[in-house]
């Protein structure tokens, strides 16, 4: 018989109901990883188990499992999904994820390849933007949490101990240390103090730095030194052949949260800025990569931009003297080419010179940076804009600034649709339109993006209702196309299809009860699980019968009854009972296989709704929500051996008066 795997220290690993665990992954101070085999599927999956130390007790715990359970409902491509949340027997909160055999990026070394550094920075940032609409701020970006799959995809893990921001205040160990890894944590995450998305952002941006250099911008011998360094050292400056990253990084790596990029999709803008600004890197990460070429690369590069230059010169001086010149004799069509030239480099030159509009265009996007679009009232972006236009309407900058408030404020168009904030969102839109017809750009790519941004963001908001069943919710979302001057056919779409959505308590076509449950709907059927049902199940799986518990006695000692022989007759057709929470779990799982479909217990408050009858005999049914421990569950409903409506009852044993329904989740 095989030696069963232990820690070094020779204590044995935990034990997980469904699970075999096999060796350590990681170990760090508030969880431990584990590689471990599911047997139910025959996988391999990672498990984190929580230590004692990071929750002390059980309301914690509970908060714990309910943050992972938010975590669990993220949907995006770069996301380690979660597979599942339990306790172990020893009652520590632990959660199953994919095992990511490809290691981490802090294994990897990219700074031989910018484009590669920029990808994984822009599927990152994907990631975080995606959680932060959903209020999630991760608190723990960094390398050793960048896993990649067998595809070689980047994935973001690890939100464990990310903070949902409508709890307020920042999270701390018992030890009295911020949540988070000292090396990638902003000055506010390291005071202690409330953090909020941008947060991340700063993980990212050491992240990002870390990619490039191979090496952090802080480095210290502890915790406490590296923590005060990322809040008081200025930021580092790049080695030379980086410096068209120093203007993003000094921005990403701001001490005050308000001078950093506000949220994803600023600091993905900032990273497009950087790429046009550096010239072809994917030819510069070749030359890079050859060693005998490093030392001409700038004088390369500066040659290459020279005759770019001229070429663009030349090129517009001849097409404007073949025009000025087909009339002119020779002397004069040389005079007119030379005029032309000089016509050209001077439109060239324009946007480089001093110009009224130069300080309010300067203003203007310092503004948009900071987030101050329309606020205060005397000092923000829409203001610098219109000023700028008034000054120089001819100028490219100004019609470019004009571009990237337009971009802004999609952004925040799009992002108070998805919070709910019609209000706000209305005012936003409104302005962006006077701005669009003030300076003529309603037909502008940027105004274009605009009216696309906002249409799919309404689209989302009725989609997301539609999924939850909410039908007011979907109903409201009609009136939003005439806000924002949407087509109208959508409206019409919208209202078609939110008069066929029930409404709760209504009865769907698969006989199941459609109610509200947290994060959507549930369809919960009426009918709990048969002996007919069960049989087949054990037929398909050859799952062993629990123990049935029930009052002592000798005769039951002698004759152990089970789901067979419950000790009283039962139709076929009657609850199943005497099955343990586990065989109920085992049975979801078996039946959504079998369909195709999201089969699961209730919750207390699911099951409590529809009591369930085995002939006279009312019979209470298991639900998901643990009890103290998750060795013991929650069993709801009175029963003809119980008055109680909710028993804390061993998960892995049957009781007499217990059965079990299944719910199905709609989304």
């Amino acid at each position: 018989m095989a030696e069963e795997p232990r820690h070094d220290d020779g204590t044995p690993l935990p034990e997980i109901a469904g699970y075999r665990l096999l060796r350590v992954i990681n170990h760090g101070g508030m969880s431990t990883v584990y590689l471990a085999r599911q047997h139910s599927l025959g996988r391999d999956v990672a498990i984190k188990v929580m230590s004692t130390q990071a929750l002390t007790d059980e309301t914690s715990r509970r908060r714990f499992e309910n943050e992972v359970r938010t975590i669990a409902r993220l949907e995006h491509p770069h996301v380690v999904r979660i597979h599942e949340v339990g306790r172990t027997l020893d009652g520590l909160p632990y959660y199953a994820m994919p095992y990511m055999a490809r290691g981490h990026l802090g294994q990897r070394d990219y700074s031989k390849s910018e484009r590669r550094v920029v990808e994984i920075a822009n599927l990152l940032l994907s990631v975080i933007g995606y959680a932060h609409s959903r209020n999630i701020v991760h608190r723990d970006v960094k390398a050793e949490n960048v896993l990649f799959d067998d595809a070689d995809r980047p994935l973001l893990a690890d939100f464990g101990i990310a903070l949902r921001k409508d709890w307020g205040g920042a999270r701390m160990t018992g030890t009295g240390m911020a949540v988070g890894s000292t090396a990638y944590m902003a000055p506010e995450q390291a005071r202690g103090e409330v953090v909020d998305g941008r947060a991340d952002l700063y993980a990212l941006g050491v992240l990002i730095w870390e990619m490039l250099t191979g090496k952090l911008p802080f480095e210290a011998p502890d915790a406490l030194s590296m923590a005060v360094m990322h809040a008081q050292d200025p930021v580092p400056k790049l080695p030379a052949h980086l410096a068209h990253w120093q203007h993003f990084m000094n921005r990403a790596l701001a001490k005050q949260p308000a001078q950093r990029f506000q949220d994803a999709a600023q600091m993905r803008a900032g990273i497009e800025s950087v790429t046009e600004r550096s010239l072809m890197p994917a030819l510069r990460d070749r030359l890079q990569r050859l060693p005998p070429l490093r030392q001409y690369a700038k004088p390369i590069w500066a040659v290459c931009a020279l005759l770019a230059f001229i070429g663009v010169g030349v090129l517009g001086a001849e097409y404007l003297s073949r025009r000025r010149g087909a009339e002119l004799p020779a002397e004069a069509a040389d005079a007119a080419a030379v005029a032309a030239h000089n016509e050209v480099t001077s439109a060239m030159l324009k946007p480089l010179q001093d110009s009224p509009a130069r300080k309010a265009i300067e203003t203007a996007r310092q503004r948009i940076a900071a987030g101050q679009l329309t606020s205060p009232l005397d000092a923000n972006a829409h203001t610098s804009v219109l000023e700028a236009w008034n000054a120089d309407a001819t100028n490219v900058e100004v019609l470019a600034v004009v571009a990237e408030l337009t971009n802004a404020f999609a952004d925040t168009i799009a992002a108070q649709i998805g919070s709910g904030n019609d209000a706000r969102a209305r005012e936003i839109h409104a302005m962006a339109a006077a701005l669009a017809l003030q300076t003529g750009t309603t037909n502008s790519p940027a105004y274009r993006g605009l009216r696309a941004r906002t249409e799919a963001a309404v689209k989302a908001r009725f989609e997301a209702a539609a999924r939850r069943y909410d039908r007011d919710a979907a109903e409201r979302t009609v009136q939003l196309v005439a806000d924002f001057d949407l087509p109208p056919q959508l409206a019409a779409t919208f209202t078609s299809r939110a008069a066929r959505l029930p409404h709760m308590g209504a009865v769907l076509p698969d006989g199941g009860v459609l109610r509200a449950s947290t994060g959507g709907a549930v369809a919960v059927n009426r009918q709990a699980v048969t002996r007919t049902d069960y049989a087949r199940f054990v037929a398909a799986t050859k799952r062993t019968s629990s123990l049935c518990r029930e009052r002592a006695s000798l005769l039951r000692v002698i004759a152990p009854r089970d789901w067979r022989t419950p000790g009283f007759s039962q139709a076929e057709s009657e609850p199943v009972v005497c099955i343990s929470l586990q065989d109920a779990e085992a049975y979801a799982a078996w039946h959504s296989r079998e369909t195709g479909q999201h089969w699961r217990l209730p919750t207390a408050r699911e099951a409590s709704e529809t009591p369930a009858q085995a002939g006279n005999r009312a019979v209470a049914l298991w639900s998901r929500d643990c009890a103290t421990t998750c060795t013991r569950r929650v069993a709801s409903g009175k029963s003809w051996r119980s008055q109680t409506a909710t028993r804390p009852l061993l998960a892995n044993r049957g009781y007499d008066d217990v059965g079990f329904r299944l719910v199905r989740d709609l989304q």
